[in-house]
Protein backbone atom coordinates (compact mmCIF):
# COMPACT_ATOMS: atom_id res chain seq x y z
CA UNK A 1 0.00 0.00 0.00
CA UNK A 2 1.42 3.34 -1.28
CA UNK A 3 2.02 6.66 1.69
CA UNK A 4 -0.59 8.39 -0.10
CA UNK A 5 -3.70 6.17 -0.24
CA UNK A 6 -2.10 5.26 3.74
CA UNK A 7 -2.82 8.33 4.48
CA UNK A 8 -5.89 8.47 2.84
CA UNK A 9 -8.63 9.37 5.39
CA UNK A 10 -11.28 8.05 3.31
CA UNK A 11 -9.63 4.19 2.59
CA UNK A 12 -11.61 2.91 4.80
CA UNK A 13 -15.10 3.99 2.87
CA UNK A 14 -14.49 2.75 -0.38
CA UNK A 15 -15.79 0.26 -2.09
CA UNK A 16 -15.18 0.97 -5.82
CA UNK A 17 -12.45 -1.13 -6.18
CA UNK A 18 -15.10 -4.31 -5.36
CA UNK A 19 -17.21 -4.29 -8.04
CA UNK A 20 -14.57 -5.11 -10.57
CA UNK A 21 -13.85 -8.37 -8.48
CA UNK A 22 -16.97 -9.13 -7.17
CA UNK A 23 -17.71 -12.53 -7.31
CA UNK A 24 -14.05 -13.17 -6.72
CA UNK A 25 -14.33 -11.01 -3.16
CA UNK A 26 -17.37 -12.92 -2.64
CA UNK A 27 -16.09 -16.40 -2.90
CA UNK A 28 -13.27 -15.81 -1.11
CA UNK A 29 -14.64 -14.01 1.61
CA UNK A 30 -17.07 -17.01 1.86
CA UNK A 31 -14.36 -19.05 2.03
CA UNK A 32 -12.42 -17.18 4.40
CA UNK A 33 -16.06 -17.06 6.48
CA UNK A 34 -16.40 -20.71 6.31
CA UNK A 35 -12.98 -21.37 7.60
CA UNK A 36 -13.80 -18.77 10.55
CA UNK A 37 -17.20 -20.73 11.31
CA UNK A 38 -15.22 -24.18 11.12
CA UNK A 39 -12.75 -22.76 14.30
CA UNK A 40 -15.76 -21.32 16.12
CA UNK A 41 -17.50 -24.57 15.75
CA UNK A 42 -14.65 -27.00 16.99
CA UNK A 43 -14.46 -24.50 20.11
CA UNK A 44 -18.19 -23.78 21.19
CA UNK A 45 -18.42 -27.65 20.27
CA UNK A 46 -15.75 -28.35 22.59
CA UNK A 47 -17.05 -25.49 24.91
CA UNK A 48 -20.66 -27.40 24.99
CA UNK A 49 -19.42 -30.55 25.94
CA UNK A 50 -17.17 -29.65 29.00
CA UNK A 51 -19.14 -26.94 30.55
CA UNK A 52 -22.39 -29.55 30.28
CA UNK A 53 -20.01 -31.82 32.77
CA UNK A 54 -19.52 -29.12 34.71
CA UNK A 55 -21.97 -27.05 35.17
CA UNK A 56 -25.45 -27.80 35.96
CA UNK A 57 -29.13 -27.36 34.24
CA UNK A 58 -29.87 -24.53 37.17
CA UNK A 59 -26.54 -22.44 36.30
CA UNK A 60 -27.24 -22.29 32.64
CA UNK A 61 -30.97 -21.02 34.10
CA UNK A 62 -30.02 -18.30 36.09
CA UNK A 63 -27.40 -17.31 33.07
CA UNK A 64 -30.45 -17.75 30.94
CA UNK A 65 -32.63 -15.70 33.34
CA UNK A 66 -30.00 -12.75 32.69
CA UNK A 67 -29.46 -12.71 29.55
CA UNK A 68 -32.87 -12.78 28.48
CA UNK A 69 -33.50 -8.66 29.58
CA UNK A 70 -29.37 -8.00 28.87
CA UNK A 71 -29.93 -9.24 25.37
CA UNK A 72 -33.08 -7.03 24.71
CA UNK A 73 -31.54 -3.89 26.36
CA UNK A 74 -28.22 -4.82 24.56
CA UNK A 75 -30.59 -4.08 20.96
CA UNK A 76 -30.54 -0.71 21.31
CA UNK A 77 -26.70 -0.34 21.80
CA UNK A 78 -25.99 -0.13 17.82
CA UNK A 79 -29.82 1.26 16.60
CA UNK A 80 -29.23 -0.44 13.33
CA UNK A 81 -26.55 1.82 12.56
CA UNK A 82 -23.81 -0.59 11.39
CA UNK A 83 -26.31 -2.44 9.32
CA UNK A 84 -26.88 1.32 7.33
CA UNK A 85 -22.84 1.82 7.47
CA UNK A 86 -22.76 -1.64 5.75
CA UNK A 87 -25.81 -0.66 3.35
CA UNK A 88 -25.64 2.42 2.22
CA UNK A 89 -23.83 3.38 -1.01
CA UNK A 90 -21.37 6.11 -0.03
CA UNK A 91 -20.42 6.86 3.00
CA UNK A 92 -17.40 9.38 4.64
CA UNK A 93 -15.31 9.41 7.52
CA UNK A 94 -17.29 12.12 9.53
CA UNK A 95 -20.84 10.20 9.14
CA UNK A 96 -18.93 7.09 10.98
CA UNK A 97 -17.14 8.89 13.36
CA UNK A 98 -20.54 10.40 14.67
CA UNK A 99 -22.53 6.85 14.17
CA UNK A 100 -19.65 5.50 16.52
CA UNK A 101 -19.99 8.11 19.32
CA UNK A 102 -24.11 8.12 19.25
CA UNK A 103 -23.26 3.91 19.62
CA UNK A 104 -21.00 4.61 22.73
CA UNK A 105 -23.02 7.29 24.31
CA UNK A 106 -26.41 5.11 23.70
CA UNK A 107 -24.11 2.19 25.24
CA UNK A 108 -23.18 3.81 27.90
CA UNK A 109 -27.08 4.75 28.93
CA UNK A 110 -28.01 1.38 29.06
CA UNK A 111 -25.83 0.08 30.80
CA UNK A 112 -26.25 2.31 33.27
CA UNK A 113 -30.03 1.91 33.23
CA UNK A 114 -29.32 -1.87 33.41
CA UNK A 115 -27.41 -1.88 36.62
CA UNK A 116 -30.09 0.08 38.32
CA UNK A 117 -32.53 -2.48 36.88
CA UNK A 118 -30.57 -5.51 38.50
CA UNK A 119 -33.10 -5.42 41.83
CA UNK A 120 -35.83 -5.43 39.97
CA UNK A 121 -35.03 -8.13 37.23
CA UNK A 122 -34.03 -10.54 40.93
CA UNK A 123 -37.24 -10.01 41.83
CA UNK A 124 -39.32 -10.95 39.24
CA UNK A 125 -37.79 -14.34 39.22
CA UNK A 126 -37.88 -14.25 42.74
CA UNK A 127 -33.92 -14.89 42.71
CA UNK A 128 -31.27 -12.66 44.53
CA UNK A 129 -28.27 -13.98 43.19
CA UNK A 130 -29.02 -12.20 39.83
CA UNK A 131 -28.45 -8.71 41.04
CA UNK A 132 -24.60 -9.21 40.68
CA UNK A 133 -25.25 -11.64 37.86
CA UNK A 134 -27.12 -8.45 35.90
CA UNK A 135 -24.53 -5.76 37.24
CA UNK A 136 -21.18 -7.43 35.38
CA UNK A 137 -22.69 -8.67 32.36
CA UNK A 138 -24.32 -4.84 31.83
CA UNK A 139 -20.27 -4.23 31.54
CA UNK A 140 -20.05 -5.67 27.92
CA UNK A 141 -22.83 -2.37 26.43
CA UNK A 142 -19.94 -0.42 26.34
CA UNK A 143 -17.53 -3.17 24.21
CA UNK A 144 -20.60 -3.83 21.74
CA UNK A 145 -20.43 0.08 21.14
CA UNK A 146 -17.07 0.54 20.80
CA UNK A 147 -16.78 -2.14 18.29
CA UNK A 148 -19.96 -1.49 16.61
CA UNK A 149 -18.64 1.03 13.68
CA UNK A 150 -15.06 -0.96 13.06
CA UNK A 151 -16.80 -4.11 12.59
CA UNK A 152 -19.58 -2.92 10.08
CA UNK A 153 -16.24 -0.99 8.12
CA UNK A 154 -14.51 -4.78 7.85
CA UNK A 155 -17.94 -6.01 6.57
CA UNK A 156 -18.51 -3.08 3.86
CA UNK A 157 -15.30 -3.70 2.72
CA UNK A 158 -15.79 -7.49 2.78
CA UNK A 159 -12.53 -8.02 4.83
CA UNK A 160 -13.93 -11.41 5.84
CA UNK A 161 -10.30 -12.49 6.39
CA UNK A 162 -10.17 -10.02 9.30
CA UNK A 163 -13.10 -10.77 10.42
CA UNK A 164 -12.90 -14.19 11.12
CA UNK A 165 -9.63 -13.72 12.68
CA UNK A 166 -11.23 -11.10 15.21
CA UNK A 167 -14.00 -13.68 15.60
CA UNK A 168 -12.22 -17.03 16.60
CA UNK A 169 -9.79 -15.32 18.92
CA UNK A 170 -12.25 -13.84 21.04
CA UNK A 171 -13.96 -16.85 20.95
CA UNK A 172 -10.93 -18.63 22.01
CA UNK A 173 -9.55 -16.32 24.85
CA UNK A 174 -13.61 -16.36 26.37
CA UNK A 175 -13.77 -20.38 26.12
CA UNK A 176 -10.52 -20.56 27.66
CA UNK A 177 -11.71 -18.15 30.28
CA UNK A 178 -14.60 -19.86 30.77
CA UNK A 179 -13.65 -23.09 31.50
CA UNK A 180 -11.27 -22.11 33.65
CA UNK A 181 -13.45 -20.79 35.88
CA UNK A 182 -15.65 -23.62 35.62
CA UNK A 183 -13.15 -25.47 36.46
CA UNK A 184 -12.65 -23.93 39.49
CA UNK A 185 -15.76 -24.34 40.99
CA UNK A 186 -17.03 -20.39 39.57
CA UNK A 187 -20.68 -22.20 38.34
CA UNK A 188 -22.65 -19.58 37.00
CA UNK A 189 -19.99 -16.89 36.88
CA UNK A 190 -17.69 -18.73 34.51
CA UNK A 191 -20.85 -18.22 31.97
CA UNK A 192 -20.28 -14.42 32.81
CA UNK A 193 -16.42 -14.65 32.86
CA UNK A 194 -16.24 -16.62 29.04
CA UNK A 195 -19.01 -13.80 27.93
CA UNK A 196 -17.03 -10.50 29.50
CA UNK A 197 -13.58 -11.77 27.75
CA UNK A 198 -14.86 -12.52 24.42
CA UNK A 199 -16.27 -8.88 23.71
CA UNK A 200 -13.30 -7.37 25.27
CA UNK A 201 -11.29 -8.98 23.03
CA UNK A 202 -13.60 -8.74 19.99
CA UNK A 203 -13.32 -4.86 20.16
CA UNK A 204 -9.75 -4.73 20.91
CA UNK A 205 -9.09 -6.94 17.88
CA UNK A 206 -11.71 -4.72 15.94
CA UNK A 207 -9.81 -1.26 16.46
CA UNK A 208 -6.56 -2.80 15.45
CA UNK A 209 -7.77 -5.11 12.50
CA UNK A 210 -9.51 -2.50 11.18
CA UNK A 211 -7.25 0.61 11.28
CA UNK A 212 -9.55 3.00 11.38
CA UNK A 213 -9.33 5.74 14.10
CA UNK A 214 -12.30 7.98 14.29
CA UNK A 215 -12.30 11.55 14.55
CA UNK A 216 -15.08 13.90 17.11
CA UNK A 217 -18.65 13.13 15.84
CA UNK A 218 -19.59 16.09 13.70
CA UNK A 219 -22.99 18.30 13.90
CA UNK A 220 -24.37 18.09 10.32
CA UNK A 221 -22.53 15.07 8.78
CA UNK A 222 -25.61 13.74 7.20
CA UNK A 223 -26.59 10.96 9.33
CA UNK A 224 -30.14 11.20 9.88
CA UNK A 225 -31.04 9.31 7.05
CA UNK A 226 -28.58 6.45 8.54
CA UNK A 227 -30.45 7.22 11.20
CA UNK A 228 -34.17 6.26 10.21
CA UNK A 229 -32.40 2.85 8.14
CA UNK A 230 -31.28 1.92 11.36
CA UNK A 231 -34.45 2.84 13.41
CA UNK A 232 -36.54 1.07 11.31
CA UNK A 233 -34.31 -2.34 11.86
CA UNK A 234 -33.73 -1.64 14.96
CA UNK A 235 -37.67 -1.59 15.71
CA UNK A 236 -37.82 -5.08 13.43
CA UNK A 237 -35.14 -6.38 15.90
CA UNK A 238 -36.31 -5.45 18.94
CA UNK A 239 -39.95 -6.80 18.09
CA UNK A 240 -38.61 -10.07 17.21
CA UNK A 241 -36.18 -9.89 20.13
CA UNK A 242 -39.44 -10.18 22.70
CA UNK A 243 -40.85 -12.62 20.33
CA UNK A 244 -38.36 -15.25 20.00
CA UNK A 245 -37.15 -14.65 23.60
CA UNK A 246 -40.40 -14.29 25.63
CA UNK A 247 -39.76 -18.64 25.91
CA UNK A 248 -36.88 -18.25 28.02
CA UNK A 249 -38.62 -15.24 30.34
CA UNK A 250 -41.83 -17.81 30.85
CA UNK A 251 -40.15 -20.49 30.97
CA UNK A 252 -37.58 -19.13 33.90
CA UNK A 253 -40.68 -17.02 35.49
CA UNK A 254 -43.40 -19.97 35.81
CA UNK A 255 -41.11 -22.92 35.75
CA UNK A 256 -37.39 -22.13 37.24
CA UNK A 257 -33.96 -22.39 36.62
CA UNK A 258 -33.95 -26.21 36.38
CA UNK A 259 -36.45 -26.32 33.09
CA UNK A 260 -35.59 -22.76 32.20
CA UNK A 261 -31.42 -25.11 31.84
CA UNK A 262 -32.78 -27.85 29.66
CA UNK A 263 -34.76 -25.76 27.04
CA UNK A 264 -31.92 -23.69 26.68
CA UNK A 265 -29.61 -26.49 25.99
CA UNK A 266 -31.51 -28.09 23.73
CA UNK A 267 -32.28 -24.66 22.00
CA UNK A 268 -28.23 -24.10 21.65
CA UNK A 269 -27.33 -27.36 20.33
CA UNK A 270 -29.74 -26.81 17.78
CA UNK A 271 -28.52 -23.83 16.36
CA UNK A 272 -25.60 -24.29 17.33
CA UNK A 273 -24.09 -26.11 13.98
CA UNK A 274 -27.07 -24.25 11.46
CA UNK A 275 -25.27 -21.21 12.69
CA UNK A 276 -21.98 -22.57 11.47
CA UNK A 277 -24.01 -23.13 8.01
CA UNK A 278 -25.56 -19.40 8.04
CA UNK A 279 -23.31 -17.28 9.35
CA UNK A 280 -20.88 -17.41 6.77
CA UNK A 281 -23.56 -17.05 3.81
CA UNK A 282 -25.13 -14.50 5.66
CA UNK A 283 -21.50 -12.34 6.11
CA UNK A 284 -21.12 -12.41 2.38
CA UNK A 285 -24.62 -12.32 1.14
CA UNK A 286 -25.63 -8.97 2.91
CA UNK A 287 -22.93 -6.77 1.34
CA UNK A 288 -22.78 -8.59 -1.69
CA UNK A 289 -26.24 -8.38 -2.68
CA UNK A 290 -26.17 -4.36 -1.19
CA UNK A 291 -23.67 -4.22 -3.95
CA UNK A 292 -26.08 -6.27 -6.77
CA UNK A 293 -29.24 -4.28 -6.03
CA UNK A 294 -29.16 -1.96 -9.43
CA UNK A 295 -28.12 -5.67 -11.09
CA UNK A 296 -31.56 -7.24 -10.66
CA UNK A 297 -30.42 -10.47 -12.97
CA UNK A 298 -27.62 -10.81 -11.16
CA UNK A 299 -29.14 -9.96 -8.05
CA UNK A 300 -31.76 -12.62 -8.23
CA UNK A 301 -28.97 -15.54 -9.38
CA UNK A 302 -27.02 -14.94 -6.62
CA UNK A 303 -29.71 -14.66 -4.07
CA UNK A 304 -31.02 -17.80 -4.89
CA UNK A 305 -27.53 -19.72 -5.17
CA UNK A 306 -27.04 -18.47 -1.31
CA UNK A 307 -30.04 -19.92 -0.37
CA UNK A 308 -29.54 -23.15 -2.33
CA UNK A 309 -26.48 -23.51 -0.31
CA UNK A 310 -27.84 -22.66 2.95
CA UNK A 311 -30.28 -25.03 2.86
CA UNK A 312 -28.73 -27.63 1.09
CA UNK A 313 -26.47 -28.17 3.99
CA UNK A 314 -29.10 -26.80 6.69
CA UNK A 315 -31.91 -29.08 5.95
CA UNK A 316 -30.12 -32.31 6.22
CA UNK A 317 -28.07 -31.61 9.20
CA UNK A 318 -31.34 -30.59 11.33
CA UNK A 319 -33.34 -33.89 9.44
CA UNK A 320 -30.37 -36.21 10.84
CA UNK A 321 -29.94 -34.87 13.74
CA UNK A 322 -33.85 -35.20 14.59
CA UNK A 323 -33.72 -38.85 13.88
CA UNK A 324 -30.27 -38.92 15.81
CA UNK A 325 -31.14 -36.88 19.09
CA UNK A 326 -31.33 -39.86 21.78
CA UNK A 327 -27.67 -40.74 21.40
CA UNK A 328 -26.54 -36.99 20.35
CA UNK A 329 -27.40 -35.61 23.32
CA UNK A 330 -26.46 -38.09 25.37
CA UNK A 331 -22.93 -37.85 23.75
CA UNK A 332 -22.44 -34.60 23.80
CA UNK A 333 -24.48 -33.74 27.41
CA UNK A 334 -24.32 -37.11 29.57
CA UNK A 335 -26.86 -39.19 30.88
CA UNK A 336 -28.04 -36.13 33.61
CA UNK A 337 -29.52 -34.20 30.63
CA UNK A 338 -31.98 -37.10 28.90
CA UNK A 339 -34.62 -34.57 29.69
CA UNK A 340 -33.11 -32.39 26.50
CA UNK A 341 -34.04 -35.12 24.14
CA UNK A 342 -37.89 -34.39 23.66
CA UNK A 343 -37.46 -30.78 23.97
CA UNK A 344 -34.59 -30.81 20.78
CA UNK A 345 -37.00 -33.01 18.56
CA UNK A 346 -40.31 -30.69 18.79
CA UNK A 347 -37.67 -27.50 18.32
CA UNK A 348 -36.14 -28.81 15.49
CA UNK A 349 -39.16 -28.46 13.61
CA UNK A 350 -38.55 -24.59 14.14
CA UNK A 351 -34.61 -25.21 13.50
CA UNK A 352 -35.92 -26.83 10.14
CA UNK A 353 -37.59 -23.81 8.92
CA UNK A 354 -35.39 -21.64 10.15
CA UNK A 355 -32.69 -22.90 7.14
CA UNK A 356 -34.28 -20.72 5.22
CA UNK A 357 -35.81 -17.80 7.21
CA UNK A 358 -32.81 -15.38 5.72
CA UNK A 359 -34.87 -15.51 1.87
CA UNK A 360 -36.90 -12.45 3.34
CA UNK A 361 -34.01 -10.43 5.97
CA UNK A 362 -31.59 -10.54 3.39
CA UNK A 363 -33.95 -9.01 0.16
CA UNK A 364 -35.54 -6.33 2.98
CA UNK A 365 -32.08 -5.41 4.25
CA UNK A 366 -29.93 -5.27 0.47
CA UNK A 367 -32.97 -3.31 -0.58
CA UNK A 368 -32.94 -1.14 2.33
CA UNK A 369 -36.71 -1.58 2.94
CA UNK A 370 -36.03 -2.04 7.06
CA UNK A 371 -39.47 -0.07 7.07
CA UNK A 372 -41.44 -2.88 5.93
CA UNK A 373 -39.46 -5.47 7.58
CA UNK A 374 -40.97 -3.30 10.42
CA UNK A 375 -44.33 -3.46 9.92
CA UNK A 376 -44.08 -7.23 8.91
CA UNK A 377 -42.32 -7.97 12.42
CA UNK A 378 -45.81 -6.52 14.50
CA UNK A 379 -47.75 -9.19 13.14
CA UNK A 380 -45.79 -12.15 13.29
CA UNK A 381 -44.18 -10.91 17.01
CA UNK A 382 -47.82 -10.77 18.34
CA UNK A 383 -48.38 -14.82 16.47
CA UNK A 384 -45.55 -15.83 18.03
CA UNK A 385 -45.93 -14.41 21.71
CA UNK A 386 -49.21 -15.93 21.57
CA UNK A 387 -48.31 -19.16 20.80
CA UNK A 388 -45.85 -19.22 23.79
CA UNK A 389 -48.31 -17.73 26.57
CA UNK A 390 -50.73 -20.76 25.43
CA UNK A 391 -47.78 -23.48 25.16
CA UNK A 392 -46.28 -22.51 28.90
CA UNK A 393 -49.40 -24.13 30.22
CA UNK A 394 -48.14 -27.56 29.30
CA UNK A 395 -44.64 -26.72 30.44
CA UNK A 396 -41.33 -26.71 28.23
CA UNK A 397 -42.57 -29.12 25.42
CA UNK A 398 -45.73 -26.93 24.89
CA UNK A 399 -43.36 -24.00 24.70
CA UNK A 400 -41.08 -25.57 22.57
CA UNK A 401 -44.36 -26.61 20.17
CA UNK A 402 -45.71 -23.09 20.48
CA UNK A 403 -42.19 -22.32 18.76
CA UNK A 404 -42.08 -24.63 15.81
CA UNK A 405 -45.94 -23.91 15.16
CA UNK A 406 -45.81 -20.11 14.94
CA UNK A 407 -42.99 -20.61 12.52
CA UNK A 408 -45.10 -22.85 10.08
CA UNK A 409 -47.66 -20.31 10.13
CA UNK A 410 -45.72 -16.97 9.92
CA UNK A 411 -42.24 -17.85 7.52
CA UNK A 412 -44.58 -18.30 4.22
CA UNK A 413 -46.74 -15.66 4.50
CA UNK A 414 -43.43 -13.56 5.44
CA UNK A 415 -41.86 -14.64 2.45
CA UNK A 416 -45.08 -13.53 -0.06
CA UNK A 417 -45.29 -10.24 2.07
CA UNK A 418 -41.56 -9.68 0.93
CA UNK A 419 -41.27 -10.54 -2.23
CA UNK A 420 -44.41 -8.01 -2.55
CA UNK A 421 -43.49 -5.72 -6.22
CA UNK A 422 -40.00 -7.02 -6.42
CA UNK A 423 -38.68 -9.08 -9.50
CA UNK A 424 -38.40 -12.22 -6.81
CA UNK A 425 -41.20 -14.68 -6.84
CA UNK A 426 -42.31 -17.35 -4.03
CA UNK A 427 -42.83 -20.23 -6.53
CA UNK A 428 -39.04 -19.76 -8.50
CA UNK A 429 -37.74 -20.02 -4.72
CA UNK A 430 -39.42 -23.02 -3.98
CA UNK A 431 -38.03 -24.85 -7.65
CA UNK A 432 -34.62 -23.97 -5.97
CA UNK A 433 -36.02 -25.42 -2.17
CA UNK A 434 -37.31 -28.63 -3.14
CA UNK A 435 -34.92 -31.13 -3.72
CA UNK A 436 -32.79 -30.43 -0.65
CA UNK A 437 -35.96 -30.76 1.43
CA UNK A 438 -37.41 -33.87 -0.69
CA UNK A 439 -34.02 -35.11 -0.24
CA UNK A 440 -33.43 -34.26 3.39
CA UNK A 441 -36.56 -35.15 5.07
CA UNK A 442 -36.81 -38.30 2.56
CA UNK A 443 -33.14 -39.60 4.13
CA UNK A 444 -34.27 -39.27 7.59
CA UNK A 445 -37.15 -41.50 7.20
CA UNK A 446 -35.00 -44.16 5.70
CA UNK A 447 -32.47 -43.67 8.22
CA UNK A 448 -35.19 -43.83 10.70
CA UNK A 449 -36.61 -47.67 9.03
CA UNK A 450 -32.90 -49.32 9.02
CA UNK A 451 -32.55 -48.04 11.97
CA UNK A 452 -35.89 -49.54 13.33
CA UNK A 453 -35.32 -52.95 11.37
CA UNK A 454 -31.18 -53.45 12.17
CA UNK A 455 -31.04 -51.80 15.50
CA UNK A 456 -27.11 -51.88 15.25
CA UNK A 457 -25.40 -53.68 18.40
CA UNK A 458 -22.86 -50.85 18.95
CA UNK A 459 -22.14 -48.03 21.68
CA UNK A 460 -23.73 -44.45 21.07
CA UNK A 461 -20.67 -42.95 19.50
CA UNK A 462 -19.97 -45.46 16.80
CA UNK A 463 -23.59 -45.56 15.98
CA UNK A 464 -23.34 -41.89 15.67
CA UNK A 465 -20.86 -42.44 12.80
CA UNK A 466 -22.67 -44.97 11.16
CA UNK A 467 -25.59 -43.36 11.17
CA UNK A 468 -23.88 -40.03 9.49
CA UNK A 469 -22.40 -42.29 6.96
CA UNK A 470 -25.70 -43.79 6.05
CA UNK A 471 -27.39 -41.07 6.17
CA UNK A 472 -24.90 -38.86 3.41
CA UNK A 473 -25.76 -41.76 1.74
CA UNK A 474 -29.38 -41.57 1.04
CA UNK A 475 -29.42 -38.07 0.88
CA UNK A 476 -27.27 -37.44 -2.26
CA UNK A 477 -28.96 -40.65 -3.84
CA UNK A 478 -32.58 -39.31 -3.38
CA UNK A 479 -31.01 -36.02 -4.78
CA UNK A 480 -29.24 -37.59 -7.55
CA UNK A 481 -32.82 -39.14 -8.73
CA UNK A 482 -34.90 -35.68 -8.15
CA UNK A 483 -35.19 -33.90 -11.95
CA UNK A 484 -31.97 -32.21 -12.75
CA UNK A 485 -30.90 -33.01 -9.56
CA UNK A 486 -27.33 -34.30 -10.68
CA UNK A 487 -26.34 -31.25 -12.98
CA UNK A 488 -27.39 -28.58 -9.72
CA UNK A 489 -25.31 -31.30 -7.61
CA UNK A 490 -22.46 -31.33 -9.77
CA UNK A 491 -22.75 -27.34 -9.86
CA UNK A 492 -22.74 -27.30 -6.04
CA UNK A 493 -19.68 -29.07 -6.10
CA UNK A 494 -18.24 -26.84 -8.67
CA UNK A 495 -18.76 -24.16 -6.57
CA UNK A 496 -17.47 -25.39 -3.52
CA UNK A 497 -13.75 -26.20 -5.05
CA UNK A 498 -13.74 -22.95 -6.71
CA UNK A 499 -14.04 -21.11 -2.98
CA UNK A 500 -11.51 -23.68 -2.21
CA UNK A 501 -9.35 -22.83 -4.66
CA UNK A 502 -9.97 -18.76 -4.47
CA UNK A 503 -9.11 -19.47 -0.47
CA UNK A 504 -5.62 -21.24 -1.33
CA UNK A 505 -4.91 -18.71 -4.58
CA UNK A 506 -2.54 -15.66 -3.89
CA UNK A 507 -5.64 -13.14 -4.38
CA UNK A 508 -7.46 -14.79 -1.18
CA UNK A 509 -5.15 -12.06 0.79
CA UNK A 510 -6.98 -9.16 -1.00
CA UNK A 511 -10.21 -10.28 1.16
CA UNK A 512 -8.31 -9.30 4.42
Amino acid sequence: MSKSKHNDPDRHFRTDDMKADLKGKSIRGGAMTMLGQGGKFVLRMGLTIILARLLTPEDYGLFGMVTVVVGFVALFKDLGLSLATVQKAHIDHRQVSTLLWINVAISGILMVMTMALAPAIAWFYKEPRLVELTIVLSIGFIFGGLSAQHQALLKRQMRFKALAAIEIGSMFLGTAAGIISAWYGAGYWSLAVLQLTGQVATAAGSWLLSGWIPGPPVRGAGVRPMLAVGSNYTGFVVLNYLSTNLDNLLIGSYLGAAPLGLYNRAYQILLLPLTQISMPIKQVAIPTLSHLQNDLPRYRAYYHKALLLMTSFGMPLVAFTFVTAYPLILVLLGENWVEVVPIFRVLSVAGFLNTFSMASGWVFISFGRTDRQFRWSILSSAVTTMSFMIGVRWGVLGVALGLSLSRLIIQPMEIAYCYQNLPLTVKELMSYLYRPFVASTGGAAALYAIEQLLRFPMDRGALLWVDLVLYCLLYLGIWVLLPNGRPILLEMIGLMKELRSKRKGPGSAASS
